[in-house]
């Protein structure tokens, strides 16, 4: 019988891009996903603390083995799309200031509209 679950909507960007990208239907990715997330804990060849440890900086991914510098990649350019509370403050303090805050889809620096805002 299937079952609903909630899913935040970054979760769910993620998984519609992907599951367009491997030509699988929303509910296949997401099984897909649980799949190999499953095999990698009971696998044993993986250390989960390894790789927090290494995504903190406080180990060298040189240390890793090959499966956990796959799982390192994976959660590093997660981290590095998102960005962290001082991007968010820094990027604010620009719009305010009507600075450029950014580039748009062509390269051009995009600047804050802080006229119409007043």
């Amino acid at each position: 019988m299937a079952q609903s679950v909630k899913l935040g909507d970054d979760v769910m960007a993620l998984v519609r891009r992907e599951s367009e990208l491997q030509s699988r239907s929303v509910a296949g990715q997401i099984t897909h996903w649980l799949r190999i997330g499953r095999a990698i804990e009971k696998s044993g060849t993986v250390d989960h603390a390894r790789i927090t440890a290494a995504l903190a900086g406080e180990l060298e991914t040189a240390s890793l083995t090959n499966d956990e510098k796959d799982l390192w990649l994976d959660g590093f350019t997660e981290r590095m799309s998102q960005p962290g509370p001082q991007e968010e403050a820094f990027f604010a303090r620009r719009r305010q200031l009507g600075l450029g805050v950014g580039l748009d889809a062509g390269g051009n620096l995009v600047r804050a509209d802080t006229k119409s805002k007043a």
